[in-house]
């Protein structure tokens, strides 16, 4: 891999369960390599705040908003990419069905991959993925830190299944380069000491997969 990469990327996505800090940290790296920001925006989803409350009755509903939501971000990402600025996202929509088969009944699933499969648009195959790795607790805790009505139901329990199937996606990812930050001990979000570091580490980057750390 070219030590450029990061430089070289003109599409990169920052991924990670609720409260790891993905939108922060694409947004800081927009920011750095003055690129666009394309950015999920859950506020805007009328039916996550009942969901959190009532999952099995707003589940679809919530899934196929933020469905809706990401294909209308994706087709904002390539407009951008197509007019020759680079991009920086939080969200992979591959991962959406990862959800699907979490929140949703058996019957609802299949409603809804049906859906996907039509909405779908063609997929943005990004030049360098970044997962943000951490454990339930430290997600609940910096989910509750940052106050957001919509977030206040949230569970431990629920974070926890959450960041386990996020482990399960990408230990099988190939789709393209990967970088995981261990953001248990690494706060690039709100420490500037280790943004930096990983901006350094990204830059150094030669393997198709990397894992950092302090540890």
């Amino acid at each position: 891999m070219h030590p450029d990469m990061i430089e070289k990327a003109r599409y990169i996505v920052v991924e990670g369960p609720i409260g790891a800090g993905k939108s922060s940290l694409a947004r800081r790296l927009a920011e750095r390599l003055e690129a666009r920001s394309v950015l999920e925006q859950p506020e805007l989803n009328p039916f996550l705040q009942r969901f959190y409350g009532e999952r099995e009755r707003w589940a679809l509903t919530t899934q196929l908003e933020f469905l809706f939501q990401r294909a209308d971000l994706l087709g904002e990402a390539a407009a951008a990419l197509d007019s020759g600025q680079r991009v920086v996202g939080d969200f992979i929509l591959e991962k959406d069905p990862l959800f699907a088969s979490l929140n949703l009944p058996e019957d609802e699933a299949r409603l809804y991959e049906r859906i996907f499969a039509q909405v779908r648009p063609t997929p943005l195959r990004p030049d360098l993925v970044i997962y943000l790795q951490a454990q339930p607790e430290t997600l609940i805790e910096r989910v509750r830190k940052r106050g957001q009505d919509t977030e206040r139901r949230i569970t431990e329990g629920y974070l926890a299944t959450v960041s386990e199937r996020y482990a399960r996606f990408f230990h099988d990812y190939k789709a393209a380069p990967l970088f995981v930050i261990n953001a248990e001990v690494l706060n690039p979000v709100d420490e500037d000491d280790d943004f930096e570091l990983i901006f350094e580490r990204l830059h150094a980057m030669r393997g198709y997969r990397e894992y950092f750390s302090y540890a």
